[in-house]
């Protein structure tokens, strides 16, 4: 367990550092979510690895017939369902294997702040959080990170003694603008989406061509016969 004072990390880093694809869907999922960096990413990932690999192990364990699997099995699909990452009955080990980390990022306290209308961005739903702004059943929660239970989400609201419990508080989102902001949004996702699905096209922009200029080099003149010697010319 180690000195508690001192606790492990509860993430574990790539094996390619460098590789372009993993990285560009990461800042992908850095500004949708607002993450403050790259650790609360692999934090999510490695909750889903875990699960994942338990999963794997029960079933395993299941076909030959262990009695404790099957207590084991009870309780992961339990815990899932406490954290609505899955339906509270009727699940099954095959959808724990289906889980991903968006599953994960969406009960954040921070996304389901944001989502909820509380905040214009998920960055300033973070904001609110660390600054003490949000409670959840009444309690002040200052961790974004925070996965919020199955009927917590109903009792998310600004605490007590937050200057956001004013409706007239200039930082306090109204549902127009949050509804013209989620309309502006949607757009932007649609134009993205349509400039991706584009062919011969890379990052949505057609290359450029300067005028004057062709792509075959230009053909050089063929050298000129040369008159042959001892024929005289005709007069």
């Amino acid at each position: 367990m180690g000195d508690p004072k001192f606790s492990r990390r509860r993430y574990e880093t790539p094996a390619q550092p460098w590789e372009g694809e993993r990285i560009k869907a990461e800042n992908e999922l850095l500004q949708k979510y607002g993450l403050k960096n790259k650790r609360e990413l692999w934090t999510a990932q490695s909750m889903v690895r875990r699960l994942r690999a338990q999963s794997r192990e029960l079933q395993a364990r299941l076909r030959t017939g262990d009695p404790q699997a099957d207590k084991e099995t009870k309780e992961l699909l339990r815990r899932c369902g406490r954290l609505a990452l899955l339906p509270s009955e009727g699940a099954t080990l095959n959808d724990v294997l289906a889980l991903n980390t968006e599953t994960i990022l969406d009960r954040r306290l921070q996304t389901v702040v944001y989502r909820k209308g509380l905040a214009f961005t998920p960055r300033q739903a973070r904001q609110m959080i660390v600054h003490g702004h949000a409670s959840v059943d009444g309690r002040k929660v200052t961790i974004p990170g925070y996965l919020v239970k199955r009927g917590e989400e109903e009792l998310i609201q600004y605490h007590v003694s937050s200057p956001l419990t004013d409706d007239m508080h200039p930082a306090r989102p109204k549902q127009e603008d949050l509804d013209r902001q989620r309309m502006v949004e949607a757009a932007e996702k649609e134009r993205e989406k349509e400039e991706r699905s584009r062919p011969g096209q890379r990052g949505g922009r057609k290359p450029e061509r300067r005028p004057g200029r062709t792509e075959a080099s230009p053909k050089k003149d063929a050298p000129k016969a040369k008159p042959q010697e001892g024929k005289e010319t005709e007069g």
